[in-house]
């Protein structure tokens, strides 16, 4: 079998026989559960796979990967987890932050689990604390939720006559509160207000991004978040439509045409992840695995979408910028 159609069957159900094929060999099975999309994450995928190699190992090679996929619908997770665990697969790997991790933990306390892009594991209950997880989790932290207040400075500091923000949240999402919470103390502290507006679905984004005009938002905050992150399109160009200055946490977003993002790498953590997968894979125990938090934080500004909006980018921002584009 050519290694494009094996990869190719592990995406499937028809990856079942050569599961249960490796099942019966020494070849392990690493499960792959992400509350993302696969057509928008292929950067990822990619980088995970690179960082399995670092480790020492290749899809295809002395390794399998069965993927499940919710695509932004966190309802489907257990259910997702479930089928992996009976798969009984060598490692679970999560993807797609805390509703992918916290799925794998209540299908499983037996089977070794890393997370990817989980936001402040420690605070919202994943693992008992950073430096010792504990039990059967630990992974890869995103940032923590002080970036959500970081978001909120660099904001104001493009609209200095800001009276009011939004700040997008998922309410599905276990370590949306957290975030939040940070926000608004930012603002605060900023002497602004804040409005906390929730979105779900597709329906409610575009219900959203309709509404902004009309609470007299000036602009708009946009976290990580993986229901968000797969819809990163949409939210990009409803936030053109509105012409409202948004900021999000990944750089993604900018590459995709928003104005601004605050945050770390996202296709990194997943690579970090994947040496941890390799780590377990080779005998160690994920609670002696400390929580690996991310160290260096980038601004990446578009210039070109700055233009549309009517925004002269401040010389501030600019000089502080890791990434500018034209």
């Amino acid at each position: 079998m050519k290694r494009r159609e094996f990869i190719t069957l592990l995406g499937g159900g028809a990856a079942w026989p050569l599961l249960a094929h490796a099942q019966q060999s020494s070849t392990p099975v690493i499960g792959f559960l992400s509350s993302r999309s696969p057509g928008e994450s292929a950067g990822v995928v990619a980088a995970f796979r690179q960082g399995l190699g670092e480790a020492g190992f290749v899809e295809g090679q002395n390794a399998l990967v069965a993927f499940r996929w919710a695509e932004g619908h966190y309802d489907r997770l257990p259910a997702l987890a479930a089928e992996l665990v009976k798969l009984r697969v060598a490692v679970l790997f999560t993807a797609g932050g805390p509703p992918a991790a916290f799925a794998a933990k209540a299908a499983t306390q037996t089977i070794p689990i890393v997370f990817s892009a989980a936001l402040d594991p420690d605070r919202i209950g994943l693992v008992a604390s950073l430096n010792r997880p504990g039990g059967n989790v630990t992974g890869m932290s995103l940032m923590p939720a002080e970036v959500a207040a970081k978001s909120v400075q660099l904001l104001k500091r493009l609209l200095p006559a800001a009276t009011l923000i939004g700040y997008l949240m998922n309410p599905s999402n276990p370590g949306a509160p957290v975030y939040a919470s940070e926000a608004s103390a930012a603002a605060t502290t900023l002497g602004i207000a804040i409005r906390v507006i929730n979105a779900s679905t597709e329906q409610e984004l575009d219900e959203v991004f309709a509404s902004l005009p009309t609470w007299g938002v000036s602009g708009l905050a946009v976290p990580a978040e993986p229901f968000f992150d797969s819809e990163r399109d949409r939210i990009v160009a409803l936030a053109a439509r509105q012409a409202v200055p948004a900021i999000y946490g990944l750089r993604e977003y900018v590459v995709a045409g928003g104005l601004m993002s605050y945050g770390t790498s996202l296709p990194d953590t997943y690579r970090r992840a994947a040496i941890y997968v390799g780590r377990v894979l080779k005998g160690e125990k994920p609670a002696d695995l400390p929580v690996v938090q991310p160290t260096k934080y980038d601004l990446v500004l578009n210039i070109k979408t700055a233009n549309a909006l009517g925004l002269n980018m401040p010389e501030q921002l600019l000089a502080l910028a890791d990434e500018v584009i034209e």
